[in-house]
């Protein structure tokens, strides 16, 4: 089957790629300045005439899918059989044969908007505010300039953090004033800084309010209601490299809002920002999941815009709780759009940090969940 776009009719090649690979590939496909799907389509059609190339380490290979010009799938296929290696290994090859034929540029590209990145999901308990948090601490220890965004009624990443008696304080402003146009001061006053030597001042939060749980009543009466987490939070984008979304345990209105404020914008590149979308091994998180996608492809549709899938987090898992659970847990890793970035196991560390409202790279820095942040905040750190 193919899909018309804009370089013309498309077929899809699904394969599997290493998660090492497809980062560095992200990332040097950024810094040329192309497309990732431009670059694979490069690095292929180079492949096809190189010769004498190593074999490439594929192992811990995930599904992963693009697309090429239509017969370009078969045209693969069949190359790689020809050469006697498997498609996972030929892919490896082009892409790594690509890597080293373009290096990191000297010249810095023209800057792109700031990364914007909502960790969405309706069904609560999933992990979205543990992933918001701890992505976004990675990224700040790394040297980055970071925003969050608690856009959750309820408020745990600000708990968490140890900021709730801010929720509820008398005679301030709030984002949903921002949002809606009513608030006279400036959105920077409503900025806390996490504290810590680790973080080096770059890790800002903006609180949750008591008037979020009114969000989808408020939207509703105001004029072009999508743009008003954009508008509200325009401000606030040259002072960050990244700005991160604890989104809202709901459909509707509020949801709208931040899926439009990460669509990918005029002239920049794709899968930079978007939406990561946490899950459980269960089929309750399929349903979740089917509903959170109905809605962003009709926002989609309905706008004329484009918002990118950055990819799914499998979190909490443990092979311990039975055969379905690991049938799930496959299920979702088959799918090549979005692919699976990272299986997060049920650890206690991440509980615990949020239990005593402590940074988790704070709390517990060398462990197995701290280092799986670091890995993900490589993914977005571009």
């Amino acid at each position: 089957m193919s899909i018309p776009s804009p370089r013309g009719e498309r077929e899809k090649l699904i394969t599997a790629l290493t998660p090492q690979l497809r980062r560095h590939l992200k990332i040097r496909a950024f810094e040329h300045g192309m497309d990732i799907q431009d670059a694979t389509e490069h690095a292929i059609n180079a492949w096809y005439s190189a010769e004498g190339l190593p074999e490439v380490r594929t192992d811990g290979a995930k599904t992963w899918g693009t697309f090429l010009p239509v017969g370009g799938p078969d045209k693969f296929k069949a190359a790689c059989s020809e050469r006697g290696v498997t498609y996972v290994q030929g892919l490896a090859q082009a892409l790594t044969l690509w890597l080293d034929n373009h290096p990191s540029p000297t010249t810095p590209l023209v800057a792109q908007p700031v990364v914007r990145v909502i960790v969405a999901n309706q069904k609560g308990g999933v992990g979205k505010t543990f992933l918001s948090s701890g992505i976004a601490q990675a990224l700040a220890e790394a040297g980055h300039r970071v925003l969050l965004v608690d856009y959750d009624p309820q408020g745990h990443l600000t708990a968490e953090l140890g900021f709730e008696d801010l929720m509820y304080e008398d005679d301030v402003e709030t984002l949903m004033m921002h949002m809606d146009g009513s608030a006279k001061g400036d959105i920077h006053d409503l900025l806390v800084a996490l504290d810590g030597e680790r973080f080096g001042e770059r890790l800002h939060l903006l609180p949750a309010s008591d008037d979020a749980f009114l969000r989808d009543v408020a939207l509703s009466k105001v004029s072009f209601s999508e743009a008003a987490l954009e508008r509200a939070l325009e401000p606030l984008e040259a002072d960050y490299d990244v700005i991160i979304i604890d989104g809202p345990p709901s459909l509707g209105l509020n949801m709208d809002t931040a899926l439009y404020y990460v669509r990918r914008r005029d002239g920049e590149l794709a899968d930079r920002s978007g939406v990561i979308t946490p899950v459980w091994a269960n089929k309750a998180s399929h349903r979740a999941f089917r509903l959170l996608k109905s809605q962003m492809d009709d926002l989609c549709r309905k706008g004329r815009i484009q918002v990118d899938y950055l990819g799914l987090i499998i979190n909490a898992y443990d092979s311990r709780r039975g055969k379905l659970v690991k049938e799930n847990k496959d299920q979702w890793e088959k799918s090549s759009s979005p692919s699976v970035l990272a299986v997060i196991g049920d650890l206690k560390e991440g509980r615990e940090a949020a239990d005593g409202e402590i940074p988790l790279l704070e709390y517990a820095p060398d462990s197995e969940h701290a280092q799986v942040m670091r890995d993900l905040a490589k993914e977005l750190a571009v």
